[in-house]
């Protein structure tokens, strides 16, 4: 394949006449749904916006760079293919200024909605101006009406009833209105750890052509300083790549996905998962097609393909509705609206590496039900924390973009709470970080969930955990400086969580046994939690890599350089 500006030049030898033009956002990169689906490829005309100032907003993953960038691209050669005619703006303007560029020639657009708030909001003033007009985004498997439904009118909202919900109304997995196999969920049989039997498959490569060449070029150059590896053969760029991830996952994954779903191991990082989050989100999969693949799946075993099902028609639906509703968590209580960022986060990159932070412009919602304030520690950036499960996980995130839901979880969300860390600070790292993160679904998993920032609107606890579920569920601790049993800090990062906030957990039903276990730990055990909480703080976030003193085993004290 040639160079991209030789596509470019073909995109404009093409007539523009007679054609019905829709703008396509960065991440619906399909022909499949919406306006260009009821098109015939000779009367249909696309625009496509490339904007670096898009991108140097936040100092995202060098990878994350590249896969909307290379996507972007290989979509419009896919489309241009197809005999569509492709108008292809790049541009340091925003994207309503572009668009609006190209209106005074084309005249007016249609789009699906944005999936993102933050480029619904950009482009609201071209809608309002007649200039854009938007349809619904033909990618969700729900409507808001099925959440509705399946909710109180006010929250708390939960994800099983709408789960439940959407499985009737879909279909799927479900026979004569009852669920196959007798439960919704089978969820308790998905918790095992993975001691390396079955063997998990290698993460796939893909052929990297002269396009994403170029893409990886132009990211080591004009991004520079944004911080992550970039490895080009990791990225699906082009529609077969997409298609051929999809199948890899339902022949080498799905099978064993479920039981080992919630299982973290240093010899894999991805284990079973499907490593599909990042095409759904960009549209370069169809969600309904992956959801009746794995309902359908000929070998996977029930608990596998309800698992898999979950996470796509549940839980990425859920998140997506609970967004919109509390317009990204600026309405999470009744009340004053929460606080908002007067510009966009960077998690404290500007101060670690020097990046030029972004000035102006809505930053994002910043509710923190518990209080938790406190920066994002270095660690998370990639100075070591002398704790293996976090240095392991961070270090896999910056090699590549990803780590799997539960790592994310249980390890970077559940230490940064219990370090009382600002909840927005670790939403924007999660942003930043992941090439799967966009608005929509980074807030709700990060605000929502991970650090209970929203209370009990969409969860029923913080999801917090000492050191002995870490190493049940995974393999670290064999490589760590600290025992699980008698020295990590994590342990007593968690009781003296539950000690600083117990009177505004004393009401969750869901935190009763933690809580009067608390009230049972004698005073000299809650003093030295209390004093591990501010010495383990203080180290991480002086960037000091922590360490166990050997005559303070007994006790755990600390001892950090």
């Amino acid at each position: 394949m040639s160079g991209f500006g030789a596509h470019l030049r073909s995109f404009r030898q093409r007539s523009l006449e007679r054609r019905r033009w829709v703008f396509v956002p960065y991440d619906q990169l399909t022909h499949e749904i919406g306006p260009l689906a009821s098109l015939r490829p000779d009367e249909a005309g696309i625009v496509l916006v490339e904007s670096p100032a898009k991108a140097r907003r936040r100092p995202y993953h060098k990878q994350k760079l590249a896969l909307v960038l290379t996507n972007l691209r290989h979509f419009a050669v896919e489309q241009h293919a197809r005999g569509v005619a492709v108008v292809y703006v790049t541009t340091n303007d925003g994207y309503a200024q572009a668009l609006r560029g190209v209106v005074a020639r084309l005249g007016p657009l249609v789009s699906m909605e944005p999936a993102e708030r933050e480029l619904r909001e950009e482009l609201r003033p071209l809608v309002d101006e007649g200039a854009l007009r938007i349809v619904p985004h033909e990618g969700w498997l729900t409507r808001p009406e099925t959440f509705a439904r399946s909710q109180s009118a006010t929250p708390p909202w939960r994800m099983d009833a709408f789960y439940r919900a959407a499985r009737l109304e879909s279909g799927v997995l479900v026979d004569r209105g009852k669920p196959v196999g007798g439960a919704w969920s089978f969820d308790k049989d998905n918790r095992k750890p993975w001691r390396g039997d079955p063997s998990a498959p290698p993460p796939p490569r893909f052929v990297v052509d002269t396009i994403t060449h170029e893409v990886g070029a132009l990211v080591r150059d004009v991004f520079a300083s944004h911080p992550g590896e970039l490895d080009l053969e990791a990225l699906p760029a082009t529609a077969a790549d997409h298609a051929a991830l999809w199948e890899r996952a339902r022949r080498d994954c799905l099978d064993a996905f479920g039981p080992y779903e919630d299982a973290m191991s240093t010899r894999s990082q991805t284990l079973f998962h499907a490593l599909i989050s990042a095409s759904l989100n960009l549209c370069r999969l169809s969600a309904r097609r992956v959801v009746e693949d794995a309902a359908h799946h000929p070998t996977a075993p029930l608990a596998s393909r309800e698992g898999f099902v979950r996470q796509v028609l549940g839980w990425r639906e859920f998140v997506r509705h609970v967004h919109r509703e509390t317009d990204g968590f600026r309405r999470v209580a009744a009340g004053d609206p929460a606080p908002t960022l007067d510009a966009p986060g960077d998690a404290g990159f500007s101060a670690y590496a020097g990046w030029s932070r972004a000035t102006g412009g809505d930053g994002g919602a910043c509710p923190s039900a518990l209080g938790a304030a406190r920066r994002l520690p270095p660690s998370f950036w990639g100075e070591p924390s002398g704790l293996a499960c976090l240095d392991q996980v961070v270090r896999g995130v910056w090699a590549t973009g990803y780590s799997h839901h539960i790592t994310r979880l249980m390890v970077l969300a559940n230490l940064a709470t219990l370090l009382d860390v600002s909840p927005r600070d670790l939403t924007d790292w999660f942003w930043v970080a992941y090439t799967d993160a966009y608005d929509w679904v980074v807030e709700p998993n990060v605000l929502g969930m991970g650090s209970y920032a929203a209370g009990d609107l969409m969860t029923t606890k913080p999801y917090i955990s000492g050191s002995a579920y870490l190493d049940k569920m995974g393999d670290f601790c064999g490589s760590c400086a600290f025992d699980p049993k008698t020295t990590c800090p994590i342990t007593s990062l968690y009781w003296a969580f539950l000690a600083r906030h117990e009177h505004e957990l004393a009401s969750n039903h869901r935190l009763a046994v933690a809580l009067a276990a608390l009230r049972k730990r004698s005073a000299g055990h809650r003093a030295r939690d209390a004093a591990t909480f501010e010495s383990v703080s203080e180290a991480l976030a002086e960037g000091r890599a922590l360490h166990p003193t050997a005559s303070a085993a007994p006790r755990g004290r600390l001892s950090s350089t």
